[in-house]
């Protein structure tokens, strides 16, 4: 798939297997010359939040749904900034601390496009996508609620 301001491949997938980076770069970039940048974001299922153990994490969407709302925002993406590409995997499911959760990678001839498209589809995908996560403690299981510091960073995005 080539989303309409891309130069290059536009890979989005929601799955429960896990993804290996290097290879989602190498597919990326494969044959390709014009590229000069690539940036990658990896989120990563973590152990501890407010000094709580989490125990495991669970992530579950809306199919169909998620993958167009991910294809508006990349869409958006390429049109703010010249890419050569595009890679947003996100998984699914129950996850333990360590776990790989989402990757997201740019490709552009320049670092900042790369950078700052990839900053902008994380803080898409950190507060608007249709992804539920509930996470399990020594203190109980509840969902996690939408943290102001996330609304604050993807606002910048939307201010004149």
């Amino acid at each position: 798939m080539t989303s309409p301001a891309t130069t290059g491949p536009v890979t989005i997938r929601i799955q429960e297997d896990d993804f290996d980076i290097a290879r989602e770069i190498a597919l990326l970039t494969r044959s390709r010359t014009d590229i000069g940048a690539v940036v990658s974001f990896s989120g990563i299922c973590r152990g501890d939040e407010d000094s709580a153990k989490i125990a495991a994490l669970t992530l579950e969407h809306y199919p169909g749904m998620a993958e167009e709302e991910i294809k508006r925002h990349v869409d958006e993406a390429t049109t703010r900034w010249p890419l050569n590409g595009v890679t947003v995997i996100h998984r699914v499911g129950r996850f333990m601390p360590g776990q790989n959760i989402v990757l997201v990678l740019t490709a552009s001839q320049h670092r900042q496009a790369a950078f700052q498209a990839a900053e902008f589809l994380m803080d898409y995908l950190k507060t608007s996508a249709p992804f539920w996560k509930k996470e399990e403690s020594a203190t109980g299981t509840g969902w996690v609620e939408a943290h102001a510091r996330d609304d604050e960073a993807a606002a910048r995005w939307t201010k004149s």
